[in-house]
């Protein structure tokens, strides 16, 4: 049972935001202070990625675990009520991540995906954001 009427529960969803999230702003901060450039939201790629380095052939998501079931995520609590809603929306957007995926590998980009649980150790996100984007050559 929800413990908020549906005004309630409507005015908190319509703060939640779709781009310039705090763990987005985190990821951008980390990659911007690593000397590396990029851009937001390119509408021409699939699944309108939050960081795209074209240079590189490379893109960044940052998902929430929530939205995007982090399987296994302690900030990834299921809902309690509404699940005729909540269980398709979410299985929903798990599986257009895995196609966007797949047509960015197709289209020969490499991904990577942040975690909004991985925001939470800096050092830890920075090894992994720059393993990712470093330019090997050879």
């Amino acid at each position: 049972m929800d413990i908020m009427t549906p005004s309630e529960r409507s005015a908190r969803m319509s703060l939640i935001r779709s781009r310039d999230t705090y763990p987005e702003l985190i990821v951008r901060s980390l990659i911007h202070r690593m000397g590396y450039r990029y851009r937001l939201y390119s509408r021409d790629l699939p699944g309108r990625p939050d960081l795209v380095f074209r240079s590189s052939r490379k893109v960044i998501f940052v998902h929430g675990c929530f939205w995007h079931l982090h399987r296994n995520c302690p900030n990834c609590r299921p809902p309690k009520s509404k699940l005729d809603y909540w269980k398709p929306k979410l299985e929903g957007n798990a599986r257009r991540d895995k196609l966007v995926r797949r047509q960015l590998k197709q289209l020969g980009w490499q991904y990577l995906i942040v975690w909004e649980c991985e925001t939470d150790n800096p050092k830890k996100l920075s090894r992994k954001v720059k393993k990712f984007l470093v330019v090997r050559h050879g």
